[in-house]
């Protein structure tokens, strides 16, 4: 079946009857399909819809349609057939052992990861992980470009393919590109250690619209795009020439010298979650049960203090580790009285900052639960795996204190799960300011995790909080998570990506007026 688009109501994709074999009008580019392979009761590979963000976003949006979503299955050397699952038609790409350890280990997660989060940890430049993922990318592209229809939208996602618009501009025209980059985007002065900068924005231009976590981010990539071509910028508009050798920064922008130009739009678009679906899971009496069960388990203590996140150098929990260690130890606190829950799930275990980093804080939990640990109390619960959602609930109202320490952070969805689930309009959240999510989330207690001794007192002051003031923020932190919720920012972004698509509304002469 072959799919036309027609003009979304709010940004949804709508289906038409047209016949043609294998080609699609709405494609989502990623990483990774959105499924997972599970062992079924009988010991057969099944497969089962992932439970993130982006799938829950889009999933109505490709079932809509009839949707095909191109990625990654997981594992590698696995040469799948194009196969099909709730209603999703899924387009496998095979990565070899070596692509894994190149591409993806490599480039994505050794150069690019902590080049884009402010270069926390070092980044790593070899010539064969770049050249492994330019090759990479071709091989996504490819696959979009045999199967997207005359005039089709596909929507490209994250770091790991950021020279994919910029291949399917040059090979298909007529097609509408957007790509949303859910990590940071670095400042100039960091982005310029990258040696293959210009290639990199390159790619990215060959968007329509280019999708941000923070204004802050689209404007970085908007002043890169000015150092390294020269081109034309205002708010969030970019002019790009059509001819890719109009990039020299010495001349005035191409739009000044009436060359044919294409107007690519990036600005901030913040993701968010289902969040009444976390919202309605929070009240199944199964999972209220849980939560009191955990405090049960735990002693029943004043105060559960909850961290969640992926193993992951950028999520601060070596700072919220020493903030809590010195309290402990100042006497600011106790274990009868005082819990710190830490889950954080496996992340990247072949790569050696990762394996580093689980060392040290395995570590530091062992030696704060040794000195100020007691027979019936442990000082920090830790959890290295993962848990099912309705679990991962069950500890969101179970805890007091959720604590945000990301040193840089895209957005940060637990902070809005953890929002979501509370309808007692009780709980505190101390939020990084370098998160994404701390732009929406106002009425956090919000805090630099750089600052040990800020982040104590902030500590402090959640749990000795009234509850008047604790039900006034997790008031108004609940209504905007409820009312900005996954669907209106993929609304959003297909919204603006229709209104400023190239291939429907032609080139430009001359840029900002």
């Amino acid at each position: 079946m072959r799919h036309r688009i027609a003009e979304p109501e709010r940004g949804r994709i709508v289906a038409s009857t047209s016949q043609k074999t294998a080609e699609f009008d709405f494609v989502v580019v990623a990483n990774r399909l959105p499924v997972d392979s599970v062992t079924g009761p009988d010991g057969s590979q099944m497969w089962r819809l992932s439970p993130g963000g982006l799938v829950t976003a889009l999933e109505p949006v490709m079932q809509g349609v009839d949707g095909a979503w191109i990625g990654w299955p997981g594992s590698a050397n696995g040469d799948l057939e194009p196969f099909e699952h709730d209603g999703i038609k899924m387009e496998p790409v095979t990565l070899s052992e070596l692509d894994v350890e190149y591409y993806y280990e490599g480039f994505s997660n050794d150069t690019l990861w902590p080049l884009y989060h402010d270069v926390i940890a070092q980044p790593t430049y070899h010539r064969e992980w770049w050249d492994a993922y330019r090759e990479v990318n071709q091989r996504f592209a490819d696959r979009a470009i045999s199967i997207a229809a005359e005039g089709a939208t596909v929507w490209v996602h994250d770091y790991q393919l950021q020279l994919v618009p910029g291949i399917l501009r040059e090979a298909r025209p007529d097609l509408t590109i957007g790509f949303f980059n859910h990590i940071p985007f670095p400042a100039y002065g960091l982005f310029a250690q990258l040696p293959w900068r210009k290639q990199i924005v390159r790619g990215l231009l060959g968007a329509d619209v280019i999708g941000f976590q923070r204004s802050a981010d689209a404007s970085n990539f908007s002043r890169a795009v000015r150092r390294l071509f020269g081109f034309e910028t205002k708010g969030t508009r970019i002019w790009v020439p059509h001819d890719a050798s109009q990039d020299d920064v010495a001349g005035s922008p191409p739009s000044r010298k009436g060359l044919p130009v294409r107007r690519v739009v990036a600005r901030h678009f913040p993701i968010s979650i289902d969040s009444a679906a976390y919202a309605r899971l929070a009240q199944k009496p199964s999972v209220i049960a849980r939560a009191k069960q955990i405090r049960e388990d735990l002693g029943n203590p004043k105060t559960i203090m909850l961290g969640v996140d992926r193993l992951d150098y950028t999520k601060g929990i070596r700072h919220r580790l020493k903030a809590y260690g010195e309290l402990l130890r100042e006497g600011r606190i106790d274990v009868e009285s005082t819990t710190l829950i830490q889950v954080a799930s496996p992340s990247r275990e072949r790569v050696g900052t990762y394996i580093a980093l689980r060392d040290q804080i395995e570590r530091t939990v062992g030696r704060i639960n040794g000195d100020y640990g007691t027979i019936g109390h442990s000082a920090v619960v830790y959890m290295h795996h993962g848990y099912p959602r309705e679990e991962m609930v069950a500890l969101y109202l179970a805890s007091d204190v959720m604590l945000v320490t990301s040193l840089r952070d895209g957005m940060n969805l637990v902070a809005k799960e953890y929002v979501a689930v509370r309808a007692d309009n009780d709980g505190i959240l101390i939020l990084s300011e370098f998160t994404g999510a701390a732009d929406d989330l106002k009425q956090a207690l919000l805090i630099n995790p750089h600052d040990i001794d800020g982040v104590k007192n902030t500590m402090i002051r959640a749990i000795e909080m009234s509850t008047a003031e604790r039900r006034r923020r997790m008031r108004a932190l609940r209504r905007r998570v409820l009312e900005n919720d996954v669907a209106k920012w993929s609304e959003a972004f297909l919204e603006e990506l229709e209104h400023n698509s190239t291939a429907r509304s032609g080139s430009e002469n001359g840029g900002a007026q």
